[in-house]
């Protein structure tokens, strides 16, 4: 029928006697430069590239011939000849990454920086997302965005990808929900390793012809079956190439470390064994990796001792573990499941500070007035017994009872903390007080209930010892006494906001009442920024104005060229109190250890390339940790298709409204298609799509009611629709 009423159609046009319709100036112009790009070598006459964009009739091949002539003119092409042409390439070649888009939109980044530059799918080369490539830039079109062509891959970035296996009769493919990855992947049937229809897998690309449409591959791992809880959660971590099981030479390399603390050992440490000391952790933790102790001082202040579990004194470097926790560089937290960054022989035993056992500690010990004001600290290794093991649920029944096991230690090391909290708020700290997503799940893994928890006092005693503790580190090296150079050492670093995004903050949250004073000295911003979340607290925007305030912040990484911490109002900040989840805090350990011993520094590219790496595993094992969460949503919302909720619109995209439930947070799409009242555009500036007849409004922050439409566990997708 449709066929019928398009032949019906060009007949009324004029069309069926079999002639091509005519191609307008401009879409002529985009086929002729598309063909002289696809080959930028080749040179054509106007009558050769009429016939390679299907151009037959006269008068539009004449048109063509005119097009070169002007495109010469602009010097996009170059007349080698009288009436033949070549694209003009210009001779400029540059070197970067390569972004590919499962939307076709791939880009390149230059290496020394610039605009992302344009490169179509034709001129890809099949470079994947990440690869380091060399690039043709073309000729720029007045008016035009710039464009590139890949002509070299220089390094391969990411081979693997994970999905769904699709297996018939004859063929079989990996289905990916891959951002980055259009095309399936091609699996012949003897490279499939096992793998049967609608298993999780990991495969690796092992060819990609260039004239082929999908890339050839061969199936490297079995996750399981799509859907089982395990077999999804390897697939996130395998998605950002994060391991997930442990080697089993790195297993062994464990198990052969005594577990006996010997004399020699003890030898040179302080012994705090019979001193109060108690660890405060999530009550599914097994990594002990802080404990704090505290008694009275000879001169009636307050002794608080922040005791580290001494990991390098087991993990060697060079070692096979430390090469392991190297390169994982950090535990991965999931929502059912913690991957630790060092075997759980070590994390979850040796290292581990648990209760009434003899521990090695790297310690900090503090000596404090009644006001929290430091009279002296030290640095030294010790030996310790913890006394206690509390979950923050049971440190906090005693904080708000007064009652309870080590009450008056635990009473007076939260009154010392809300001090040190005072006096850092006083100097410009930022107060964010964010929630934490968690998941109620039964024996599979099922969601069963989604709850989000608030840093409470407890919470915040802790915090504030382990602040502490890691400026009193940095200070130590970052400060030398004067005459001494600086040595090189691991900093946590965190750079002021880009002015322009506190500039557009502070433009948005106007419409909601709020005013942010965006000049003047750190501090005053940084004041204007609490007061701001002060007034806030508690309203319905609160979530959304602590979240693009968090946006609009530097994000925080590793460095040896320290600036400071903006966001804790800190001159020197380093990470010392987590080493068995975080590979810095080992290496703070080992130069702090070194330079305690009045050894010589250490070489500073060596150590600013491993922060590099560190900051860029953190940064995937953060997006596995929010993938897992946006899985279990999606999962939790499953069965209440067609259920009715209150949330607030969270974000605002050219593709739709996001909206986040108020009730448990979780976020889904209402698809920019289902607006069907009117026709609507993104305004950007204003975080808005706005109506175009009758001029509706749907902005960040509104409240709106939706249904829930859909829940696609692969693409961990919610797709709501207005209620």
């Amino acid at each position: 029928m449709i066929q019928r009423k398009q032949k019906t159609k060009e007949k009324q046009h004029g069309s069926g006697t079999g002639k091509k319709k005519r191609m307008k100036k401009e879409a002529l112009v985009q086929a002729i430069l598309n063909a002289l790009q696809s080959n930028p070598k080749a040179v054509h006459n106007y009558k050769q590239l009429g016939k390679l964009i299907g151009v037959e009739d006269h008068a539009q091949k004449l048109l063509v011939s005119d097009i070169l002539y002007s495109l010469a003119g602009e010097g996009i092409i170059t007349e080698l000849e009288p009436g033949r042409f070549r694209y003009n390439s210009l001779g400029t070649v540059a070197v970067g990454i390569f972004r590919r888009r499962s939307n076709g939109k791939n880009s390149f980044l230059p290496e020394d920086g610039g605009e992302p530059i344009r490169v179509a799918e034709r001129n890809a080369k099949h470079a994947m997302d990440g690869d380091k490539v060399r690039v043709q830039l073309f000729a720029r079109r007045k008016g035009a965005e710039a464009e590139a062509e890949v002509t070299d891959i220089l390094e391969n970035k990411k081979s693997t990808f994970v999905g769904k296996l699709q297996i018939a009769r004859d063929v079989a493919f990996l289905v990916t929900e891959d951002k980055t990855l259009a095309n399936d992947i091609f699996i012949p049937k003897d490279l499939l390793k096992g793998g049967k229809n609608n298993d999780k897998a990991v495969v690796r690309i092992i060819e990609w012809p260039e004239h082929v449409k999908n890339p050839t591959g061969e199936v490297v791992d079995i996750l399981g079956v799509s859907g089982r809880n395990d077999a999804e959660m390897h697939a996130i971590l395998a998605e950002y190439g994060l391991p997930y099981v442990y080697p089993a030479h790195v297993e062994e390399a464990a198990r052969h470390i005594p577990d006996v603390i010997t004399a020699t050992d003890r030898d040179g440490r302080e012994d705090f064994r019979q001193v109060t000391t108690f660890t405060i952790d999530p009550h599914d933790a097994k990594d002990f990796d802080d404990a704090l102790s505290l008694r009275k001082a000879a001169s009636g202040n307050w002794e608080v001792g922040v005791h580290i579990a001494d990991v390098t004194h087991y993990v060697k470097p060079d070692s096979i573990l430390d090469k392991e926790a190297f390169e994982r560089a950090t535990s991965v937290y999931l929502v059912d499941r913690t991957i630790p960054m060092l075997p759980e022989r070590l994390s979850n035993q040796l290292c581990s500070l648990r209760p009434q056992e003899e521990k090695l500690c790297f310690s900090v010990v503090f000596e404090l007035d009644d006001s929290a004001a430091i009279q002296s600290s030290r640095i030294c290794r010790t030996v310790i017994r913890s006394d206690r093991r509390f979950t923050y649920e049971e440190a906090q029944a005693v904080i708000e009872t007064g009652e309870g096991d080590l009450k008056d230690e635990i009473g007076t090391l939260n009154r010392l903390a809300q001090q040190l909290r005072k006096v850092r708020f006083e100097h410009g700290a930022i107060d964010f007080d964010r929630y934490e997503v968690k998941f109620e799940t039964d024996a599979n893994g099922k969601p069963l209930r989604v709850y989000y928890k608030e840093s409470k006092e407890a919470n915040k005693l802790v915090e504030e010892f382990m602040l502490l503790a890691n400026r009193a580190v940095a200070e130590y090296v970052g400060k030398p006494p004067k005459g001494r150079p600086k040595k090189t050492f691991v900093y946590r670093i965190h750079e002021t906001p880009n002015p322009e995004k506190m500039e557009n903050f502070a433009t948005f949250i106007r419409r909601f009442g709020y005013k942010l004073k965006t000049d003047g000295s750190k501090s005053e911003i940084t004041r204007n920024i609490n007061k701001l979340l002060d007034s806030a607290k508690g309203k319905p925007e609160e979530n959304l104005i602590e979240t693009l305030a968090v946006r609009s912040m530097q994000k925080a990484r590793y460095s040896t060229g320290n600036i400071g911490h903006y966001g804790l109002a800190f001159g020197h900040y380093a990470h010392f109190t987590s080493p068995i989840r975080r590979y810095p805090d080992m290496m703070v350990h080992r130069l702090l250890e070194r330079y305690l011993a009045g050894e010589a520094s250490v070489p500073k590219e060596k150590y600013e390339a491993a922060c590099d790496h560190c900051s860029e595993m953190e940064q995937l094992a953060a997006n596995a940790e929010r993938a897992s969460i946006k899985y279990k949503q999606v999962e939790f919302m499953s069965n209440k298709i067609g259920k009715v909720f209150d949330g607030v619109i969270s974000g605002v995209t050219e593709w739709g409204l996001y909206v986040e439930l108020n009730e448990n947070k979780c976020e889904g799409l209402v698809p920019i298609r289902d607006l069907d009242d009117d026709f609507y555009e993104f305004d950007e500036k204003n975080y808005s799509l706005v109506g175009k007849r009758r001029k509706r409004i749907y902005r960040l922050g509104d409240a709106v009611t939706i249904k829930v439409v859909h829940a696609n566990l692969e693409r961990k997708q919610l797709d709501y629709a207005l209620a």
